[in-house]
């Protein structure tokens, strides 16, 4: 059995390897600076969220109240199209961003950059809301209504659409048919059900990959099977539920060690600044904090545009202004506390706790040193964060197939069953080449995304001056 789990784990890294070293010696091409490689991309997607949050006058701050009245304060919407309330389409979302990319990827960001690497995440996460924005609110906007009212959407319509504009019509078409065989490929979520299951054997001792993975893939297919209404209705009973779980633990165990979180945010600063972080001091540290930042709140990808292109609104802005929430609660409240809690019990640094631990091991040593038995809650967790984010992503996945192949039933079922087949593999798989291979697919994501974004950004800022004078915003 060990012998088969084996060559099951080369066969799938030998299928990975190439693909992510393939597209991400195009797309994280990179400059030297300062002797350490920075890519592109990690420029192209801070650039683009700087820019948005300038043109739209800082959006993530002055529409940060408007879009808690939203959720807290539904508008009355007959009449409109969309499956969804605004509270499920943002639960639908963060169920894609707020899970083991949190749990997993924090750790990961602060032994690849340093500790300085959570600033720069945290600064990411910011701008980033208004990336958020941006691609939310024209993902609605641009979406389309089947004949029974269910909804097609994402960035590949608006993608499309924007260089129709400018006379580029077939640029158009395969910009946003590339953007969905990346989606498609960012869908194979395989991190998650391998995270999971390495927590699962951590604490029980059971080492059962193979089964471990059909049994995530197989509550997969029945949730996705039933389409983003039952989506919607999943995620948002069990992300606010495990949510305040992890958040709570994680609050308590940082005013145990309160005295420890000055120093904690001094390394932090110190580290984003200097020249002492790991991997090559403040670029180590940025280029780790965008790229976790990235994988974890997804601004600026694209990805989330397809969860929030299904909400039941006549207003396009208001998903936008929803949306931004996301890497606000994502990255910069989730994300942080990981942080944190990591840091003040010292769990990042190797010589203290598990000398190999990776990923989502060092969250769980980091809790363990408070809370013997937590390892037990942040499996229960791990299992239901990274179930909602597969959820989540073959959602987006089946929705890029849907543009690429056809929109008929055949082809949803076809795509996701594969997907879960797909899925089931994901635990056997080493955690370096999941990595890389996510990595590529997302980035690659944000390349015609942004691009779309600029051009579209005069229509998105005449949409918001008719919304602020029709609602006061």
């Amino acid at each position: 059995m060990a012998d088969a789990q084996i060559s099951l784990a080369d066969r799938i890294d030998n299928f990975l390897s190439p693909v992510s070293d393939f597209v991400s010696s195009i797309i994280f091409y990179s400059i030297d600076f300062f002797g350490v490689s920075l890519p592109l991309v990690v420029i192209w997607l801070m650039a683009a969220a700087l820019i948005l949050t300038v043109s739209f006058g800082f959006i993530n701050i002055r529409g940060f109240r408007h879009a808690w009245s939203l959720i807290l304060n539904p508008r009355d919407q007959q009449g409109a199209h969309g499956e969804i309330s605004h509270f499920q389409a943002l639960s639908s979302a963060l169920s894609g961003t707020v899970g083991l990319g949190n749990i997993a990827s924090v750790p990961v960001a602060i032994a690849l950059g340093g500790p300085g690497a959570v600033f720069w995440m945290i600064v990411a996460g910011f701008f980033g809301m208004s990336s958020k924005f941006a691609e939310c609110a024209l993902a609605v906007k641009y979406r389309k209504v089947r004949p029974d009212g269910s909804t097609l959407g994402g960035p590949m319509f608006y993608i499309e659409d924007a260089f129709r504009r400018l006379g580029m019509k077939t640029l158009g078409k395969a910009a946003a048919m590339f953007f969905a065989v990346m989606a498609i490929g960012g869908s194979i979520s395989i991190l998650q059900v391998n995270q999971s299951h390495a927590q699962f054997a951590n604490v029980t001792g059971i080492d059962i990959p193979v089964t471990f993975g059909v049994i995530m893939a197989a509550g997969v297919a029945y949730v996705v099977l039933g389409g983003i209404k039952r989506i919607g209705k999943v995620t948002g009973l069990l992300v606010p539920i495990m949510g305040a779980v992890y958040l709570g633990a994680g609050l308590i165990i940082i005013f145990m060690n309160i005295d420890h979180v000055p120093a904690a945010f001094e390394t932090i600063f110190k580290s984003a600044f200097g020249l002492d972080a790991a991997g090559g001091g403040l670029v180590g540290a940025l280029i780790n904090g965008v790229r976790r930042a990235t994988y974890s709140n997804e601004a600026g990808v694209g990805s989330a545009a397809i969860a929030h292109s299904a909400v039941k609104t006549n207003e396009p802005l208001t998903e936008g202004y929803v949306a931004l929430l996301e890497p606000f609660i994502d990255t910069i409240v989730v994300c942080m506390i990981t942080a944190l809690v990591v840091i003040v019990t010292g769990a990042y640094e190797p010589y203290l706790y598990a000398e190999n631990a990776v990923g989502i091991e060092i969250t769980s040593a980091a809790y363990a040193s408070a809370f013997a038995w937590f390892p037990y809650i942040l499996l229960a967790a791990s299992v239901l964060f990274a179930f909602t984010t597969l959820v989540s992503w073959a959602f987006y996945g089946a929705q890029a197939a849907a543009y690429l192949f056809g929109d008929t039933k055949k082809v949803d079922v076809l795509f996701k069953i594969s997907l879960c087949l797909a899925l089931s593999t994901g635990a056997a798989v080493s955690l370096s080449s999941i990595i890389d291979f996510i990595d590529s697919m997302l980035f690659g994501m944000c390349i015609p995304n942004i691009i779309a974004l600029y051009i579209l950004l005069p229509e998105l800022k005449r949409d918001m001056k008719t919304y602020k004078a029709k609602y006061g915003v």
